[in-house]
């Protein structure tokens, strides 16, 4: 019998069906005649309903809320089919009451129902002063057990609504780091860019009559800068688009990243070894930096044709390896940070990329290792490994091990 999801929290879900069926069957075998079996069957249903009908949280309606002290005012007349069996499920109710008004009210209404119950045990126990006694003792320490029990539940529930949105706090702050750290990335290729595209028109404007031939050779190192911002830009928007990894996690947000490199001249290869499990977020969130890097710092600064980027699950870590064919870095420190995947050779090459013909080749590789630097902490912050430099077969490697969870 497949019943439906009430929203409570799954032990009472799972408790209530189990007593729920426990005392069908013993209704089963006690009841005896027709009416009596009517009547146990019409309880039943009638516990069953209010169950159903039964929220989980305080925003209900006020109808909806009443099936929980309704459920303890039904659930003792079935025990009279059951005996004890009912007491699980007066437990269940007295909870719910908590849940659903909160801690002052239900134990005002648990008090009152301890009161109500007492009277009856008075009345029925026809003056047998040792029977009341024991069962009244019985009654108020369930009563104190239920409200203890309820207490522990609501505050295991705020305990994990509070990481909860602990835990979504932090990759917001993560992500705005990332922003404000590509913000200044941006503004140090695109804005530089654009201020010498700036003095090379203005060049143009004053040449155009004195130094004519000067003038289209102004235009035309603008022009060659303009494409270079154009593919800056797009580079970037490329990067900023994916930051909460476009909703996909694990490998499906990687592999994602990578084929957005498709079309770029440059093959890009992904693969995933080992079981896949999900691992702590922000353990993600560092890998997939270190594959954005990582691609990006092949497209702009390897010269390589194909890069192949490997996801590798251990029993408690997970590796992520990425190497171009590419020339590699003529002088690399080979761990995390220094040159990163530009390396010298490459780095020339950005600084004549961006304009800065004056900046030295060490001063270039600082430049470009500046993204892998900054990512080598993040990983060894994480308790995991990071290391940079040339393969042994040629071209460069970057390879990234995180904790599958952060200790």
């Amino acid at each position: 019998m497949k019943f439906r999801d009430t929203g409570q929290p799954r032990v009472l879900t799972v408790t209530f069906w189990a007593v729920y069926t426990v005392m069908l069957a013993g209704g089963a075998v006690s009841v005896r005649g027709v009416p009596e079996a009517a009547l146990f069957a019409l309880t039943m249903v009638l516990v069953a309903g209010l169950w159903l009908v039964m929220p989980a949280g305080r925003d209900a309606g006020a109808a909806r809320k009443l099936a929980a002290p309704g459920l303890l005012v039904v659930v003792p007349f079935a025990g009279q089919f059951v005996g004890g069996l009912h007491s699980a499920m007066l437990l269940i109710a007295m909870v719910h009451v908590a849940f659903l008004y909160g801690m002052r009210v239900a134990v005002g209404v648990v008090c009152a129902y301890v009161v109500a119950m007492g009277a009856v045990i008075v009345v029925l126990s026809g003056g047998d002063w040792a029977v009341m006694a024991d069962q009244i003792v019985l009654l108020v320490l369930f009563a104190i057990f239920s409200l203890a029990m309820a207490a522990a539940l609501i505050e295991a529930r705020t305990q994990r609504e509070a990481a909860q949105r602990l835990i979504e706090r932090i990759r917001e702050l993560a992500v705005a780091e990332e922003r404000a750290r590509m913000a200044r990335d941006m503004h140090d290729s695109i804005g530089h860019q654009l201020t010498l595209i700036k003095m090379g028109l203005e060049n143009a404007e004053r040449f155009r009559r004195r130094r004519p031939e000067a003038v289209w050779e102004e235009v035309g190192q603008a022009k060659e800068l303009t494409v270079q911002a154009l593919a800056d830009s797009r580079r970037w928007v490329r990067a900023l688009r994916p930051l909460a990894l476009d909703g996909h996690v694990g490998s499906g947000a990687l592999e994602r990243l990578a084929r957005s490199f498709d079309g770029t001249g440059v093959e890009v290869g992904f693969q995933v070894e080992g079981a896949e499990r999900r691992i702590d977020p922000d353990s993600e969130l560092v890998l997939y930096r270190v594959l954005q890097e990582g691609l990006t710092n092949v497209l702009r600064h390897a010269g390589a044709r194909r890069v192949r980027a490997r996801l590798a699950y251990g029993e408690d870590r997970v590796a992520l390896t990425i190497g171009d064919d590419g020339r590699g870095a003529e002088n690399t420190a080979g761990t995390a940070g220094t040159a990163g995947a530009a390396g010298a050779a490459g780095a020339a090459g950005m600084a004549r990329s961006m304009g800065m013909a004056g900046m030295g080749a060490a001063d270039a590789v600082d430049a470009a290792g500046f993204g892998l630097s900054s990512l080598a902490e993040r990983v060894r912050g994480l308790g995991g490994a990071f290391r940079a430099g040339n393969a042994d077969g040629g071209g460069f490697e970057l390879h990234a091990e995180v904790p599958v969870v952060r200790p």
